[in-house]
């Protein structure tokens, strides 16, 4: 037997089935090209990787590595999910055509597959546009938060970003925003994925991608969004004249990201003075040339040229979506939490200057998600704000955010561990541009004061504002092995082998509550069920300790890692800090030892 065009089978009826649909659908003569080969050559293990499960559509939209078939990104694939959440959006909005639709996108590109964030996204607007949706197409690379700030601002239905944000070169990603200007939460996700299944043969139209580039449905919303996006950050600058004449220096790398421009852009709306850039990374470049991770999380690799950059200028500070601090001769990169807690406080207190009414503290509020540090709910206690906590990710805080602004209270600040802040509420989700121009004012206040960095967060955490050490230490081990990680979690859960049986003790250390939201078990409850929502889809618990220790350990969304976060929140007035860290210290050891055994020899660590 051989498929219709000439090519033999590999054996495998459902394989063949999905090699056959692929190569009857797709019209990109690479992708098509790759998957002929792959076919001639009998290569099944290959065409196995590509073809046996379909990219799970999930509340983070899609990422996965660009090339051929139905586990990848590529322009067959964006259609079909382009086309099922067309479909969704026309039958969760009656005025679809009116409102229309945005679409944002990075520079990512794979020569070998064909496949590009811009290509990508001018698929996505040809699928719309055939439907008679109106699109507004960003004519050039954006970050990310333009995409849901344009939702917000124009009122529109939906938005899509094409990005893979920090993931590795070789990967891209489809995010999603809804109306209200947050990522998508359950159930729509499970509805977009249904109406993929259900759409997966292309329309007509829907590889037009030049011709729609012609329609008049379709609009550049660059000029006005890039004009009115600073003009709304603009709100949050309270030292203008302190700006104009700082003589802070900052550098800036946006890691051959899209940041560049616009974070100089931030800067000059404030009236702080440009950042020096990094020049061998200040261009979109999607090879990541000089960096093995693109990611700022994975500490001082990423940040080898900038520290070179700021030791000639003399600059004392330098960003990537991280911040660090040139002290006594070496480098303190600042972690995620740490800038959380220094934005957190330094919010708080440009809110409180500009408002005398008491009263109104007990209409603010800050957010956190669950992994991150406890520091703001230590200052809201003190301070008297309100301070929830939410899951991880930002598609929890910026939905949470929005309902609290739809009942007229403020929504100050929202953070995650993992670098990202939201320092407005024009855009409900991760921003790092505004995020950049907030802390360069920060920074150049403190400067007045002769105070850095290092000893504004000693400050929050003890000295004067005393809101008690917050000292963290997270990181991950690698596990491709779907099997390995479940079992890892299943033992904790059925702790020396006793059903539902979660651990009391770890090493020396007492277990005062357990809280798992795979499950929805929470023991500091008083039926024992979560408040927090829950999901089987993925692993997370969280021990908190006798001692005010919490360890939560979790799986990526994104990637294949088991992630553990741990932090010990220390009452005002314990100042020992080397104690702290060696307490913390001792608790990690503890947790890889007794609770990652005897998985730990199948779990890769965090590379060094």
């Amino acid at each position: 037997m051989e498929m219709e065009n000439g090519l033999s089978t590999t054996g495998d009826t459902k394989l063949d089935q999905a090699v056959r649909q692929w190569l009857q659908y797709d019209k990109n003569p690479k992708t098509a090209s790759l998957v002929q080969d792959l076919v001639k050559e009998g290569a099944v293990e290959a065409l196995n990787k590509y073809f046996s499960s379909r990219m799970e559509f999930g509340t983070a939209g899609l990422r996965a590595a660009m090339g051929p078939g139905i586990s990848c990104m590529n322009d067959l694939t964006i259609i079909q999910t382009t086309q099922g959440f067309c479909c969704y959006l026309e039958e969760s909005f009656g005025n679809l055509k009116e409102r229309g639709v945005v679409i944002g996108y990075d520079a990512r590109a794979h020569p070998s597959s064909g496949g590009n964030s811009k290509r990508f996204a001018s698929l996505a607007a040809a699928v719309f546009i055939s439907r008679g949706v109106p699109v507004h197409l960003f004519s050039d690379i954006t970050p990310t938060p333009f995409v849901p700030f344009t939702v917000s601002h124009l009122g529109l239905c939906a938005g899509i970003m094409v990005t893979a944000s920090h993931n590795p070169k070789q990967d891209n990603g489809y995010k999603v925003y809804w109306e209200n200007g947050a990522q998508i939460v359950s159930p729509h996700d499970k509805r977009i994925s249904k109406a993929i299944e259900e759409n997966l043969e292309p329309w007509p139209e829907s590889w037009n991608a030049e011709e729609a580039l012609k329609n008049p449905l379709l609009k550049d919303p660059y000029q006005d969004i890039h004009t009115q996006y600073f003009k709304a950050i603009q709100k949050h600058c309270h030292h203008r004249e302190l700006n104009k004449c700082s003589e802070v220096k900052i550098v800036h790398t946006s890691v051959h990201g899209v940041g560049h421009a616009f974070v100089q852009s931030a800067f000059k709306a404030f009236d702080l003075h440009p950042p020096y850039a990094v020049k061998e990374q200040k261009d979109p470049d999607p090879e990541f040339p000089t960096v093995k991770y693109p990611n700022p999380e994975e500490g001082e690799g990423v940040l080898t040229l900038s520290f070179a950059l700021a030791e000639k200028e003399g600059a004392p500070c330098l960003f990537t979506l991280c911040l660090s601090l040139y002290v006594s001769g070496q480098w303190r990169v600042f972690s995620g939490n740490e800038l959380g807690a220094l934005l957190g406080w330094w919010m708080f207190r440009c809110w409180k200057q500009q408002n005398s009414d008491a009263a109104a503290v007990k209409s603010l509020y800050m957010l956190s998600s669950t992994v991150s540090s406890k520091i703001l709910r230590a200052i809201a206690v003190k301070e008297g704000f309100h301070f929830e906590e939410t899951l991880t990710g930002f598609k929890w805080m910026g939905n949470r955010a929005r309902d609290i602004l739809d009942q007229g209270k403020t929504v100050l600040f929202a953070f995650e561990e993992a670098i990202g802040y939201m320092c407005s509420p024009c855009v409900r989700d991760k921003d790092g541009v505004s995020a950049a121009a907030i802390a360069g004012e920060m920074i150049s206040y403190l400067a007045t004061k002769s105070t850095i960095l290092s000893q504004q967060l000693a400050t929050i955490y003890e000295e004067s504002l005393a809101y008690g050490y917050h000292i963290c230490k997270n990181s991950y081990f690698i596990c491709h092995d779907q099997d390995v990680i479940h079992s890892l979690f299943e033992r904790l859960r059925n702790y020396g082998g006793q059903k539902d049986t979660y651990p009391t003790e770890c090493g020396r250390f007492s277990v005062s509550a357990v809280r798992d939201l795979t499950t929805g078990y929470d023991s500091n409850q008083p039926d024992n069920k979560a408040v927090l929502p829950t999901s089987r889809s993925s692993q997370m618990i969280t021990f908190t300790f006798s001692n005010g220790g919490v360890a939560t350990m979790r799986t990526s969304g994104t990637e294949p890692k088991v992630k553990y976060y741990t932090e010990l929140c220390a009452a005002p007035g314990n100042s020992d800090v080397t104690h702290l860290k060696k307490e913390l210290d001792d608790l990690v050891d503890a947790i890889v030892e007794n609770f990652f055994e005897p998985q730990k020899n199948k779990l890769q660590p965090k590379p060094e």
